[in-house]
C-alpha cells in the first residue's frame, strides 16, 4: 500500500467511524471525484477495513452515456430498500451485451461503501452518513485512467468527461463533501 493511499484510508475511516446510520440501520459512505481521481483504489482500501460490501458505480451505469441513470439504480435497487428495512439487489451493467445483466444482492453489514461518479448525487444525500470527494489535477487523472483501462476508455475519455462536467456542474458535489482527500500521486502501472 503507497503511503498517499495509507494516510488516505486511515484518515476517511478514522473521519467515518462516528457517522450515522443513513440507510435503515447502515452506514453508507460515498467516495466521490473524477474519473481517474483514486476512488475505486481508496474505496476497496476503506470497505476492507470497515469490513463492508463495496458498490461500484461502474457497475450500475447504462452505458457511457448512462450516469443518471446509474444514481437513479443504486437509489431504488439498493439505498430505498435498505432504509426501509428489506434486502438490497443490484444488476451489473453488461458492457458488452449493453443490457443491465445479473442480480447481486447486497450482503448484511453495518457498512457500505458506494464509489463512483454519482455516488454523491443530491437524490442519494438522504440515504448516505458521509460523502469523501477525491481531488486530483486533471493530466494525473487522465494517466491514472487510460493505464488502468487502456484503449477500451480511451475513445470515450472526452465524451465521459462531458458527462461528469454536466453532472458536477448541477449537483456541486465537491462543494457538498464532508471531507475532501487530495491525490497528486503519479500513476506508476503501465
Amino acid at each position: 500500500m503507497t503511503s498517499w493511499l495509507a494516510g488516505a484510508t486511515d484518515r476517511v475511516v478514522a473521519w467515518a467511524r462516528d457517522l450515522s446510520p443513513a440507510a435503515g440501520r447502515r452506514r453508507v459512505l460515498a467516495v466521490e471525484g473524477r474519473s481517474g481521481s483514486g476512488k475505486t483504489t481508496l474505496a476497496r482500501a476503506v470497505a476492507e477495513r470497515l469490513a463492508a460490501p463495496l458498490i461500484q458505480m461502474d457497475h450500475l451505469y447504462a452505458g457511457w452515456d448512462g450516469l443518471e441513470q446509474g444514481v437513479t439504480a443504486l437509489r431504488d435497487w439498493v439505498l430505498v430498500p435498505l432504509a426501509e428495512g428489506r434486502p438490497a439487489v443490484w444488476r451489473r451493467w453488461d458492457w458488452a451485451g449493453h443490457r443491465y445483466a445479473e442480480d447481486h444482492p447486497v450482503p448484511d453489514a453495518d457498512w457500505l461503501v458506494v464509489e463512483g461518479v454519482g455516488a454523491g448525487g443530491s437524490v442519494l444525500t438522504a440515504y448516505t452518513s458521509g460523502l469523501v470527494w477525491l481531488e486530483s489535477p486533471a493530466p494525473v487523472r487522465k494517466q491514472r485512467a487510460l493505464a488502468r483501462d487502456g484503449e477500451t476508455y480511451a475513445p470515450h475519455w472526452r465524451r465521459w468527461a462531458g458527462h461528469e462536467d454536466a453532472f458536477y456542474a448541477a449537483e456541486r458535489v465537491r462543494e457538498r463533501a464532508d471531507l475532501i482527500i487530495e491525490n497528486e500521486e503519479p500513476c506508476t502501472s503501465t
